[in-house]
């Protein structure tokens, strides 16, 4: 069964409590999430391989280590996973961006892909996949399976909030792809939010209803 990491630093709970506030603004919850996930980004990462890298210290030469980030790949379900961005390109600004279009069916909860770009050579590359919500995992799942077929090297699922509901469908769907959240709310509602939840995440992202 796949890990799941809750990230209770402080400062992760702390900035999720004031997203979670009716009245935060567009701003301020777009400002918040963009901290919010480059702290996220440093947990997330930190199992990524480093690779020896020879250079001049003002008084020697040394082996140093650095992450080789062009072999990360950034993947956003759109359109909220967009706001996830920038915070982990702070982190790791050499990573590759890919999208995957995802819509939720209103009448049956199921995911309908309508786009999705990806870089090259993705065999040689590790996937970190960013979604605010996983709500049913639906789309979660869908996403992840349409990107084994590219065969990366390993894949991860990184959200702000999760559902139970969410967690037990990745957990059976994909056993092998760890998944890292801020917080694991109480339920689903009838009509697939998480509660207590923040409400829909893309709309206050970008200011929609």
């Amino acid at each position: 069964m796949s890990p799941v990491h809750v990230i209770t630093h402080p400062l992760v709970q702390h900035k999720l409590t004031l997203m979670r506030k009716k009245d935060a603004s567009t701003n301020s919850f777009r400002r918040l999430l963009g901290e919010l996930s480059t702290l996220m980004a440093y947990e997330v990462t930190r199992d990524m391989p480093l690779q020896d890298m020879p250079i001049e210290t003002p008084l020697e030469p040394m082996i140093g280590q650095v992450i080789d980030g062009k072999k990360l790949v950034l993947v956003s379900i759109l359109r909220a996973g967009n706001g996830f961005l920038d915070g982990m390109l702070s982190v790791v600004p050499g990573a590759r961006i890919g999208h995957i279009g995802l819509y939720r069916d209103p009448a049956t909860l199921q995911p309908v892909e309508y786009y999705f770009k990806m870089p090259s050579e993705m065999a040689e590359r590790d996937i970190i996949v960013v979604d605010p919500m996983l709500a049913t995992g639906n789309s979660a799942a869908a996403a992840v399976q349409r990107l084994k077929e590219l065969q990366p090297r390993s894949i991860k699922f990184v959200c702000l909030l999760a559902a139970p509901e969410g967690v037990a469908t990745m957990q059976k769907a994909h056993p092998d792809v760890a998944i890292y959240t801020a917080a694991i709310d109480r339920e689903l509602d009838a009509h697939g939010y998480i509660r207590p939840g923040l409400g829909d995440a893309g709309d206050r992202i970008f200011g929609t209803k």
